[in-house]
């Protein structure tokens, strides 16, 4: 019965951790794609050169939104460190996401606005995201996950009237709406 319990709780942070992290990424996604075209078709710059520029000011939005927010537990003493890993695994993602532009844009061909959008923004920046939340909770916030409880050992310390896992301000938030 714990270990039911154990399980369905760490279900339920990382559904909220997924939850979080997909608000950050959808506003990144808007400040991605509003820039890309503003680049390419207010500026006329080349795609990938535009892209890259989106990106870059993508990441520095989801940088902060995804430290003050959906990682705010984080250890904050190492936030150099972080913010360092943070920039190293961004930047593979914007390899991966304007690699595929580049390769549907100069070694495909397709080279109107729709198909470079898609490549860009929804082939490129999908496979992104997936490879970027895996190296953000596996390697830049990894304080975030320990100091919520997910480590056996801690998670058992915990009394049994606190909600496992939470921290005291989001604790107190989860209690306000069930007690609503």
């Amino acid at each position: 019965m714990g270990e039911r319990r154990a399980l369905r709780s760490r279900l339920l942070r990382l559904r909220r951790e997924l939850a979080k992290f997909g608000t950050v990424g959808a506003l990144g996604f808007l400040v991605n794609v509003a820039v890309f075209n503003l680049c390419i078709h207010g500026l006329g710059l080349a795609p990938v050169r535009s892209g890259v520029m989106a990106t870059a000011v993508a990441i520095g939005t989801n940088y902060l939104g995804n430290r003050y927010w959906t990682y705010r537990h984080a250890d904050k003493r190492r936030m150099h460190r972080e913010a360092g890993l943070f920039m190293l695994f961004s930047g593979i993602g914007l390899v991966i996401e304007n690699g595929a532009l580049a390769i549907s844009h100069y070694g495909l061909g397709l080279t109107s606005p729709l198909a470079d959008n898609v490549a860009k923004n929804f082939v490129g920046l999908g496979i992104a995201t997936v490879f970027r939340f895996w190296a953000y909770r596996t390697w830049v916030f990894r304080g975030a996950s320990r100091a919520r409880g997910e480590s056996g050992a801690r998670a058992a310390s915990i009394p049994r009237r606190r909600i496992v896992g939470l921290a005291a301000e989001e604790e107190s938030e989860d209690r306000r709406a069930l007690l609503k």
